[in-house]
């Protein structure tokens, strides 16, 4: 099984295929996704402005990055699980678009970025200056990345009759 059928599968099952014909719960989860990017967003944008020394500059990154912490687990969390639930509703959709692809590469960049930078910037009262504002720079090109990503998502055309190929490969 190739992964445009693994794809289509997620797309019509059962949870997908309601939550995708639903008047208020699709619209609800993609509320609450956006809700979720503006308070994570938020909360990064914060922390990365703290490291690049323009804001809270009497404030310790530590204190900064662990009072926050708890609220950016919980819009990651929401952000995460609803982005999952909208992906998967329209996966045949999102399979071929390469904004989508991008987004998806995009975030798991931010994982491997928040490893990297973990002990250098995160854990440390006063990182040093160079480390802090280069996790800031890249923190703050790979989140501005994958909100235009998730944007541009919805203007991909690509091949119209894609979705039905998949769906007779599938068979």
């Amino acid at each position: 099984m190739d992964f445009a059928a693994i794809f289509h599968a997620i797309q019509m099952s059962g949870w997908a295929t309601e939550l995708r014909e639903s008047a208020l719960a699709y619209p609800i989860v993609m509320s609450m996704h956006l809700t979720a990017i503006a308070l994570f967003g938020g909360l990064i944008l914060l922390t990365n402005l703290r490291l690049l020394g323009v804001l809270l500059r009497d404030v310790p990154v530590v204190n900064v990055v662990g009072g926050l912490r708890p609220w950016k687990r919980l819009g990651f969390v929401v952000m995460v699980t609803c982005g999952l639930l909208l992906a998967g509703s329209k996966a045949e959709q999102y399979y071929p678009n390469p904004y989508f692809q991008v987004k998806m590469l995009l975030l798991a960049s931010v994982g491997v970025h928040a490893l990297v930078f973990r002990k250098s910037v995160y854990g440390r009262t006063e990182p040093s200056a160079g480390n802090a504002r280069l996790a800031a720079c890249i923190s703050l090109v790979l989140w501005l990345g994958i909100l235009s990503m998730g944007r541009w998502i919805a203007y991909y055309e690509g091949d119209r009759n894609q979705p039905a190929r998949i769906a007779e490969a599938a068979r």
